[in-house]
C-alpha cells in the first residue's frame, strides 16, 4: 500500500487495485508467498475518510455493503497462496480490515491497532467484523468495535489481532525469512490446508467439508511431494517440492 504521506490510508482508486494485483500473483507460478505491506514506516491508517461513504457503496448497485472494500478482503481471504500481513506502525480501520483478511499477522513491536467506526459513525462491512469476530470471538470484538481505542502490539498479540510481535529493528529481515521459509515448504500442503481450514471456519455444511477433503486426498495421490518430503527427511536433506497448482 503506497501512500506514506497519508500514513498509507486506502484511497477510492487504491481498493480495486486489491483484487487486480491477486488475480496476477495467482496466476504467477513463480509466486510462493505474498507478503502485504505499507510502504515506509505505517501499515495503513485506514480508509481515506474523505471518501468512505463512497467507498462502502456498491458502484454497481449503489448498495452499501461495504463496496470495494469488501471485494478487497474477499480476494485476499480467497487467494489461493498463503498471505502475510506484516504490521509496521499504524494498522487502523480498513488496514485492519487488509491484514485481518491475510492469513498471518506478524506485528513490528512498534505496531499500533486500532478498529475504529464508532469513532466516525459508520458500519464496518459484515465481511470485516465476521473475520474480527472470528479471530477474537465476539467479547473482543465488541470492546474494539464499541471503544475504537487503539492498543499496542503486545496488546493485539494478547487478544488474537497478530499471532506474533518481533523486533523492530530487525522487523524486515525477519518477515522475509519466514516468508522463505513458507516459499521452501510444500505449497501442497499450505494450499490444501488452507482450503480447509477456511472451510471449518466459516461453518460449511459437513457434506462440503467431506467433498473438500476428498478433493484434496486425490491430488495428494497425483502429487509428488509426499515422496519428496519422505525420500529428503530419510536422507536428512532439504526437500525440493514441485506442486504448484491444484488440477483441477
Amino acid at each position: 500500500m503506497d501512500n506514506p504521506a497519508m500514513r498509507n490510508a486506502i484511497t477510492a482508486g487504491m481498493w480495486p487495485q486489491f483484487a487486480e494485483q491477486l488475480d496476477a500473483l495467482e496466476a504467477d507460478d513463480t509466486v510462493k508467498v505474498v507478503v502485504v505491506r505499507g510502504e515506509g514506516k505505517h501499515f495503513s491508517a485506514g480508509a481515506d475518510i474523505a471518501s468512505v461513504r463512497e467507498i462502502l457503496r456498491d458502484p454497481a448497485t449503489g448498495k452499501r455493503d461495504g463496496g470495494d472494500i469488501t471485494v478487497a478482503e474477499t480476494a485476499l481471504a480467497r487467494f489461493r497462496k498463503p498471505t502475510i500481513a506484516a504490521i509496521d506502525g499504524y494498522c487502523v480501520g480498513g488496514g485492519w480490515q487488509i491484514a485481518g483478511a491475510c492469513d498471518i499477522r506478524l506485528a513490528s513491536e512498534n505496531a499500533v491497532f486500532g478498529i475504529t467506526p464508532a469513532k466516525i459513525g459508520i458500519v464496518y462491512p459484515l465481511s470485516g467484523i465476521r473475520k474480527l469476530v472470528e479471530l477474537v470471538g465476539p467479547a473482543v470484538a465488541k470492546y474494539l468495535l464499541f471503544s475504537g481505542e487503539m492498543v499496542d502490539a503486545a496488546e493485539a498479540l494478547r487478544l488474537g489481532l497478530a499471532v506474533k510481535v518481533l523486533p523492530g529493528g530487525t522487523f524486515w529481515h525477519d518477515i522475509e525469512a519466514f516468508a522463505l521459509m513458507l516459499a521452501g515448504r510444500s505449497q501442497f500442503s499450505i494450499q490444501s490446508q488452507k482450503d480447509l481450514v477456511n472451510a471449518l471456519s466459516s461453518g460449511v455444511p459437513e457434506a462440503e467439508l467431506a467433498e473438500r477433503n476428498t478433493h484434496w486426498q486425490r491430488e495428494m495421490a497425483a502429487s509428488a511431494d509426499p515422496r519428496i518430503g519422505v525420500a529428503a527427511f530419510l536422507a536428512k536433506e532439504t526437500p525440493q517440492f514441485t506442486w504448484l497448482r491444484p488440477l483441477q
